[in-house]
């Protein structure tokens, strides 16, 4: 059993978690994700590791409540435990050498694209952070963004913030001014990184990304999280979860990820309605 040591709401929609992992705490690494269960009879998903504390045993997790297992897991206090939690999972990103990046998040993915932030900083890179979301109300993780690159630069859709524009808009500012990038690390929905990627190809700019493909055992045994880099298929939990950005089959990936959509909608749907009759009858 895990127990969580810190619980903490970064948005409506969004929860910063500390559990205590001192095994793993002890092995990850920027880039790698953990697979838990929430109890005996939940299903297993995959959560990258957002920073760890090797010295206090502790990896920290962030979560989006979008279904029943992440509603079962935000209902869960400081104190409680989660059946299991097993990682480091997948490869390391490989960060080392390189002398001026640009990290780009988009909304839950800056919760990935942090810890990539801070360990090419933590390596000696001037780091650039552009960060993107829907409106000011849903920014997440500002401070720890800052403090782990050189400039942040953060995009809002409509605005609310005072810098309208989308995350490609900041980042084609950048290179256009002379930034030089030797390496682009983009991490959000599909349809961003795939908008990243075909800007910093204009450029012949190094871009790595981080995919999330559905994922069921993380050891690559079941296929599930299948999909083609450089007309071969690669599985995101063994072979990744990074990947030349130029070489994924965005298409593909962004097809494949509907396939559960109505499903994972009504699971979530049924089990709130659960929830609110067991509220009435108590």
């Amino acid at each position: 059993m895990f127990s969580i040591i810190e619980k903490r709401k970064l948005n409506d929609s969004m929860t910063l978690m500390v559990v205590d992992a001192p095994y793993i705490a002890k092995k990850a690494k920027a880039g790698q994700f953990i697979i838990l269960r929430v109890n005996e009879y939940g299903e297993r998903i995959p959560l990258t590791i957002a920073d760890y504390d090797r010295e206090k045993g502790t990896v920290t997790i962030i979560y989006q409540i979008v279904g029943k297992t992440t509603i079962l897991l935000d209902q869960l206090k400081v104190g409680d435990a989660i059946l299991d939690f097993i990682g480091p999972l997948g490869k390391a990103s490989e960060l080392e050498g390189y002398h001026k990046a640009a990290v780009v998040g988009g909304g839950a993915g800056c919760a990935i694209a942090y810890p990539q932030a801070k360990a090419l900083h933590q390596l000696g890179a001037k780091v650039d952070m552009i960060a993107g979301f829907r409106n000011k109300d849903i920014i997440i993780l500002e401070d720890e963004m800052r403090a782990a690159s050189d400039s942040l630069t953060v995009m809002t859709d409509d605005g609310s913030n005072g810098n309208q524009g989308f995350v490609t808009d900041a980042l084609k500012k950048k290179i256009e001014e002379g930034a030089g990038y030797d390496l682009v690390v983009a991490i959000g929905p599909l349809v961003m990184m795939r908008a990243v990627c075909n800007l910093t190809r204009e450029y012949g700019m190094k871009t790595i990304v981080s995919m999330n493909p559905i994922m069921i055992d993380g050891t690559g045994m079941c296929g599930g999280c299948r999909l083609t880099v450089g007309g071969k298929t690669k599985f995101a939990c063994v072979d990744g979860p990074d990947f030349d950005g130029h070489e994924v089959d965005f298409d593909e990936t962004i097809k494949r990820s509907r396939t559960y959509a109505e499903m994972e909608k009504k699971a979530a749907h049924d089990y709130k309605c659960h929830l609110m009759e067991s509220v009435e009858n108590a």
